[in-house]
Formats: C-alpha cells, sequence, structure tokens
C-alpha cells in the first residue's frame, strides 16, 4: 500500500519481555504509581521517554486508584508482546507533520482481523489513548493505529531552537526531523504548541486524520504479517474509537467515510459539533472563562468539590463577581444576588445545574482559559509570537529542576494544551484582585463581536461541523450526564437527534453520575460522587465487536443506572452495565 503521505522513515521497534506495547512493563501497579524516573534526568533514552509517555497516557484518562475498580470490575493490563511502528505523516494542503503510531501484538487474531483506530484524547500526544483503545484492544488480539491528529506535546523551544524527534528525544532544529518546528519562530516568542501554532487548523481535519490512520495500520500490517497480506477494508475489520476530542474526530471520520474504511464507531464523550443545535466548544469555553468563577459562588455549589476553600469561594471567584458587578453585568448590591444572576446568565445560555457542579473542577483548574487561547490561536492560524490578545506560552522555573530537565519532561508529560509540565500561560493580566479578568473578556470578544478577528474564528469553527455518517455505519456513543467539560447538551445530545432525524439508528448512553475526567476519580471527594465512563466504552467496544465479528445483533439497551461509591470502593451493582 503507497503511503505517500509519510514524511518520516517508519520507526520499527521491537517491545517485550520487560518493554511490552500495553504499559511498557510496568503493568497495572506501575502505571498507577509514582512518575518513572530518568537515569539522566537532562537526557533520557527513548525508551525512558516511551515508558513515561504511557505512564501518562493511561493516568491521565483512567481511574487507575484502589477504589476504582479498574483491573477488576472492568479493563486489564496484561503483558502484551509485540512492534511498534512510528513516523511522521501530513494531512494533504497541511503545512506541519502529526504522528501515527501502529502497535502489532505478537498474538495478533489472525483469525478475526481487527484494526482499531484511535485518535488521541484531548490535545494529547501519540499514546493520549491508550487506556481506552490499547487497553480493550491489544488485549483482544486486535492491532491499534494512533494518531496524534495534529496536536500533542512536541513543543518547540524558540529560545533554544529545540524540538521533539521522532523518538521522543530532544534536539535543536535541523539535526533531525521534528514533531513540529513552527516556519517563523522569533527567539523571544517563548514555546510554540502543535495545536495552537501549526496554522494548519488541525480541527477541521480531524477526520482525514482518523481516516489517514487507517490506511498506515493496514500498512504495517502488510509488514507485520507478509504471509497474510494484504490487509484490507475488504478483510480487516476496523473500529474508529475516540475519547473527548478524539470522539470528535472519529465522529468527524464517519461523517467523511464514503468508501467504507470504518466498519463501526465507539465515541465517548465526543466533542462533536452537530449540524443542529448545540454550541461550539469556543462559545461555552470562552463563556465559561468569563461568568462560570461568579455563578459558581452560589449557595447551591456550596458541597460541590473544588467550589469552596475553607467553606468560602476562592478569593479568585469572589473577585470575578465583584469584577462582573463593577462592569455593569450584574448590576444587585447583593453579592448573593449577584451570584445567582451569573448562574441565571448561564442557566438561560444552555448550561445545566448537573453539568456546572462538574464544572467546578475545570474553573478550579483555571482550564476554561487555557482552552480559549490554545484554540483561538489555532482557529486565528496565529503564530508563535503572534497569539491572539497578547497570550504566549513560556517555560517556568520549577525549583530544584534544571531547565534542560524541564524540557525533557514535556514531550512525555504534557497535554498538549499549557499551563502544564513547566510551561505557563502569560499575557492578558493586569494587577488587580481579578488578573485574568482582561484576557478573559478578550477571548470572549473574539466569538461575540463583529471585527476582522472575530469573523475568521467563527469562520474556522464553522468548518467543524461534522457530516453524516453512511447508514450502515453502526455507531455507539457513551457520554456523562454530568460531563462539566463537554457537556452532552451541547455535544452528543443534538447530534444523536440530528442522526435519528436523518434515518440512523446509533446506540446512545447519557449515563447518570459519569463526568469529564476519570482521573479526577482519586481525588479526594470527587469519587465519591461519580462513575467512571469508562466501563460503559469497554462494554460498548465488546458489543461492537460481537457485532462486527460474530454478526451478533448490536444491541439496544437502556442507559445503565449507576451508583456512585461513597467513601467505599466501586462494586459489580453500582455500574449497573447490562450482562
Amino acid at each position: 500500500m503507497a503511503l505517500e503521505f509519510l514524511t518520516s522513515p517508519v520507526r520499527r521497534t521491537e517491545h517485550r519481555g520487560d518493554d511490552d506495547l500495553l504499559s511498557a512493563g510496568l503493568g497495572l501497579a506501575g502505571l498507577a504509581g509514582l512518575p518513572t524516573r530518568f537515569d539522566d534526568p537532562a537526557d533520557p533514552t527513548a525508551a525512558e521517554l516511551r515508558r513515561r509517555a504511557i505512564q501518562t497516557g493511561w493516568k491521565g484518562i483512567a481511574d487507575l486508584g484502589p477504589l476504582g475498580g479498574f483491573g477488576r470490575l472492568y479493563g486489564q493490563v496484561p503483558r502484551v508482546p509485540g512492534r511498534e511502528f512510528g513516523a511522521f505523516a501530513r494531512i494533504p494542503g497541511a503545512r506541519h507533520t502529526h504522528r501515527v503510531l501502529c502497535q502489532v501484538p505478537d498474538d495478533f487474531n489472525a483469525g478475526a482481523r481487527c484494526l482499531v483506530v484511535a485518535p488521541s484524547s484531548g490535545s494529547r500526544g501519540i499514546y493520549g489513548a491508550m487506556a481506552l483503545a490499547g487497553g480493550w484492544g491489544l488485549a483482544r488480539g486486535c492491532a491499534v493505529v494512533y494518531t496524534d491528529k495534529g496536536t500533542g506535546s512536541g513543543y518547540f523551544d524558540c529560545a533554544e531552537g529545540s524540538g521533539v524527534t521522532l523518538d521522543g528525544t530532544r534536539m535543536q532544529a535541523g539535526g533531525a526531523l521534528l514533531e513540529f518546528e513552527p516556519e517563523a519562530a522569533p527567539a523571544d516568542a517563548g514555546i510554540a504548541v502543535k495545536h495552537a501554532h501549526s496554522g494548519d487548523h488541525p480541527e477541521a481535519d480531524w477526520g482525514g486524520h482518523v481516516l489517514q490512520a487507517v490506511h498506515f495500520g493496514l500498512a504495517m500490517l502488510d509488514e507485520a504479517f507478509p504471509a497474510l497480506a494484504p490487509f484490507t477494508k475488504d478483510n480487516t475489520r476496523v473500529i474508529a474509537l475516540g475519547i473527548s476530542n478524539g470522539g470528535a474526530a472519529v465522529l468527524q471520520a464517519a461523517g467523511l467515510d464514503r468508501d467504507g474504511w470504518l466498519d463501526g464507531v465507539v465515541a465517548l464523550e465526543p466533542n462533536v459539533q452537530a449540524e443542529h443545535g448545540g454550541r461550539a466548544l469556543y462559545d461555552y469555553a470562552s463563556e465559561a472563562a468569563l461568568w462560570m468563577p461568579a455563578a459558581l459562588t452560589a449557595g447551591r455549589f456550596a458541597n460541590v468539590p473544588f467550589a469552596r476553600v475553607a467553606g468560602v469561594p476562592p478569593p479568585a471567584w469572589i473577585a470575578r463577581r465583584a469584577s462582573l458587578h463593577a462592569s455593569g453585568l450584574l448590576p444587585s448590591l447583593d453579592p448573593a444576588a449577584q451570584a445567582e444572576a451569573a448562574l441565571d446568565y448561564l442557566l438561560a445560555s444552555g448550561w445545566q445545574d448537573d453539568a456546572l457542579a462538574t464544572a467546578a473542577s475545570s474553573a478550579a483548574f483555571d482550564m476554561w482559559r487555557a482552552v480559549a487561547v490554545t484554540y483561538s490561536s489555532a482557529y486565528l492560524r496565529a503564530g508563535v509570537g503572534a497569539m491572539p490578545c497578547g497570550f504566549s506560552f513560556r517555560q517556568i522555573e520549577v525549583p530544584g529542576v534544571p531547565a534542560p530537565a524541564v524540557r525533557a519532561g514535556w514531550w512525555p508529560d504534557g497535554t498538549g494544551i499549557p499551563p502544564d509540565a513547566g510551561i505557563g500561560l502569560f499575557g492578558g493580566l493586569e494587577v488587580s484582585a481579578d488578573p485574568t479578568l482582561p484576557g478573559v473578556m478578550a477571548l470572549r470578544a473574539l466569538w461575540d463581536d463583529h471585527d476582522a478577528a472575530a469573523t475568521r474564528l467563527h469562520a474556522a469553527v464553522g468548518q467543524l461541523t461534522a457530516g453524516l455518517p453512511r447508514q450502515d455505519l453502526p455507531i455507539w456513543i457513551v457520554h456523562g450526564a454530568e460531563d462539566g467539560l463537554i457537556p452532552a447538551a451541547f455535544t452528543s445530545d443534538p447530534y444523536v437527534e440530528w442522526l435519528y432525524a436523518q434515518g440512523r439508528q446509533p446506540r446512545y448512553w447519557r449515563v447518570p453520575h459519569a463526568q469529564h475526567f476519570d482521573a479526577f476519580l482519586q481525588l479526594p471527594g470527587f469519587g465519591d460522587r461519580y462513575v467512571p465512563l469508562l466501563p460503559y466504552g469497554y462494554a460498548a467496544l465488546d458489543c461492537m465487536y460481537a457485532h462486527l465479528t460474530e454478526g451478533a445483533e448490536l444491541p439496544d439497551w437502556p442507559t445503565p443506572r449507576p451508583r456512585p461509591r461513597g467513601a467505599a470502593a466501586l462494586e459489580a451493582t453500582m455500574l449497573d452495565l447490562p450482562r
């Protein structure tokens, strides 16, 4: 199979014994443990970086804590020996490359050829879907092909002129092909991030990334098992699987797939933009960055995790409420009435109480501002030295850690959306009790205003609508009813309604008590209130696999009705999974 889209030679590595495909030899206990160490923190080996990246990929998505049930009630982390095939690739028309990686287990099930294609979640790197796609697919004897879909943590340091090579190590520009090297990188511009600064509008191409990864995966199976070649869409079942932004990517791919490359699609909490109804991520993220801190000071959120510090709202949230009052947006003189007015504003725009309660975590971690900064830069195709609203990403000093060691940790530890891993978000600040207000107001203006920048941003967002899947493509969507980052009311609900209106028959579970971040369930007070979402994704995958390989009918089970575990360990009956 010709792979003209590759921009680098394929890197082939073998992983057996203490360095397997699924956990790099760490097993469940090692994945859940402290970050793996580098012998030389400033110059880690490719093997050390891979192990740490796999661990970070797992811990960023799954609840691996002792009370959560992973490995006991659902999921597993067996040793999976096999081979990896990695390369840089390019989408037609793009200026910059992205990563593709195919994992082929030694015990690949040749009797039921299956390829799982998995775009990374969020803006994560190439191992960003391990906890779902690898955990389910490799353990079942499927090959798994990943794509970072034009995002990832291959950060470029403009001052040092260094970036990330194919094996994860850092190198000066000109010394090797790099994951991302901006075309113009002034030395004082800070850190260049692929999602924000590539100028390629990767989100509009996510569906194309998924379909391109299918071609790469089939070609690598040809190479891995030449006696069984060719691997084609006619003899190999392809399941597209994604979570969060990865879920949006597989649904975009479903809307593009007119040639039948995909046999089934499973999407968890997808950031999908429906043709009718719903809201764009930038719209509600910039709105939340401005309004949510004030709204969460309302009394009804007093017992919500992260919404109170020593019994009172965080000072920054109180300051935001005062700022909105001073701006005339909350006219009442009574602070309690101001909080209720801010809450009423969000409810009127479509937010729901249960999603708002969970969104307190996103507000506490300042995620809304970080998301709005990254996405506005991507939508406006801004260069690293010209981000909108005066923002920039810059390296920060980590006490006790030399700068080279900080940079070495960017690729395995980064999420693709700073601030993280020793990179800070700078700009858009003022000296006041509410220092982030000017930047947040400017970010919101990019949506509300009608100037040239706002017009360009709206045009970019308009390119993200998912198309209609073909009639015979089975789709299963799973979304947490209390998702506060990608609310189902703005995404999956209108998308599924549209599919039904167009004569499609997707399966849809809107799971009560589930939210966006299973990894957060280990935080104090958080796991008591919510159930993990991954068990329902695993269950949907089991059904999809049986449907595609055994001809079993795709069940139309009612949505499970789980209950939170409280302070005790999660038990199987609490998940209410169909048997």
